[in-house]
């Protein structure tokens, strides 16, 4: 399977997926922690006047989002993972802090780290479908099957952000995308996706 690499500075560094294999279940917590998130992000874009005309795409997100949190929830009440508090994720909280003030200028940064929190998703998404293949073939079908949804979510930010101001959004996903290459490679030993 072809990783979902697009425009990455740094590869996931191959330190994340033993790591992430050690604690299975505190990963899949995590991830049903972060589709929760994700649903949330999507709903908080509508107060956005600039996307106004995207609420109805965005609420779709949010929609799909809950469903994978659903899907998530149910795989661990099915393995007897108890729902624990979530973790933060120092990767995500750097992105998120790189937003900037002041509306416009923060709408298109809060759709860029959306767009690639979806994004470095969908390429871990691949390892681990690849990595679980054998062991845990339902959970690497899981996997499989959100790249596609979660690719989508990455474009639809990604083209939200160029219809404000598209030489604004290059220019800032240049910024975000060395950034994350700092970020990606930072190590931590938290059972968590990102």
């Amino acid at each position: 399977m072809m990783p979902f690499v697009l425009l990455w500075r740094v590869p996931v560094p191959d330190e994340w997926l033993p790591k992430v294999l050690a604690n299975l279940d505190g990963v899949l917590l995590d991830h049903c922690h972060l589709e929760r998130k994700a649903a949330t992000s999507a709903l908080n874009l509508i107060k956005y006047p600039e996307l106004a005309e995207r609420a109805r795409e965005l609420n779709g997100i949010a929609q799909e989002e809950l469903e994978h949190f659903n899907l998530l929830f149910g795989l661990l009440k099915t393995r007897g993972v108890p729902f624990g508090v979530p973790q933060a994720s120092p990767w995500i909280g750097g992105l998120m802090k790189f937003i900037r003030k002041g509306r416009r200028e923060q709408v298109i940064d809060h759709l860029i780290a959306a767009s690639l929190i979806e994004g470095r998703s969908c390429d871990k998404f691949q390892i681990l479908a690849a990595a679980l293949k054998d062991a845990e073939p339902s959970i690497a079908k899981m996997y499989t099957e959100l790249v596609e949804s979660e690719g989508g979510h990455f474009s639809s930010y990604w083209l939200m952000a160029c219809e404000i101001n598209g030489e604004e959004a290059h220019r800032r996903l240049d910024d975000f995308l060395d950034l994350e290459a700092t970020l990606i490679i930072q190590m931590h030993d938290l059972p968590i996706l990102h």
